[in-house]
């Protein structure tokens, strides 16, 4: 673990892995430290943000130094559906990748229960694991200037939705008229670290 001062009012965490990332987001989450406003995991790092008007940041980097550290335990209870019609434009070369069928590309994206370990890239994107190993991929070699709102995609081990337009290197193997991430809303992302997943063939 290295802990790094992140300007005056942010702490950042270097971890391992993701697992050990999400063992110290719920840990601490659980002790609702005094100062600390908000925790953000990410793949091998936890920002937590600071009240600089009530923290210690002295304090706060011994207490999390102290903290035992269990990978894994970040889901939910709350799981939200994510209806998807499979008609993106790189599905057939997903299957070409994979070894599988169009057909076998959407069983095995629906077959499993995903989560949201981090957000990141835009305000409302989530990075979700956990699903079918059979799918993991590369980004494109190539990035689009555009992929629309609501894409959904595969890059590596994980998967994601796009909440607005936006250029992206993703594999898109379809696409969901669930509005992901809207400001008035609260809270505005709907996928948020911890939020288990599970996608449905729509139309």
């Amino acid at each position: 673990m290295r802990v790094l001062p992140l300007a005056d009012s942010g702490l950042l965490v270097e971890l391992d892995d993701l697992d050990s990332v999400h063992g110290l987001y719920t840990a601490l989450r659980h002790q609702r430290i005094p100062g600390v406003v908000n925790l953000v995991p990410a793949a091998r790092t936890l920002l937590l943000q600071l009240d600089p008007r009530h923290a210690d940041p002295e304090e706060i980097e011994r207490l999390v130094r102290r903290t035992p550290v269990e990978p894994g335990g970040l889901a939910t209870e709350e799981l939200l559906r994510i209806p998807v019609v499979y008609d993106g434009a790189d599905l057939a070369e997903v299957a070409a990748l994979t070894g599988l069928t169009e057909r076998g590309v959407v069983e095995e994206h629906t077959g499993t229960e995903w989560r949201v370990a981090f957000g990141g890239f835009a305000p409302g994107f989530g990075y979700l694991t956990g699903g079918s190993a059979r799918l993991e991929v590369p980004r494109r070699s190539e990035s689009r200037t555009r992929v629309p709102r609501g894409a959904v995609g595969l890059a590596g081990s994980f998967s994601g939705v796009y909440p607005r337009s936006s250029p992206g290197g993703w594999q898109l193997i379809g696409h969901t008229d669930l509005e992901i991430w809207r400001p008035d809303r609260k809270p505005p992302a709907l996928l948020r670290p911890g939020v288990r997943v599970r996608f449905e063939e729509a139309g």
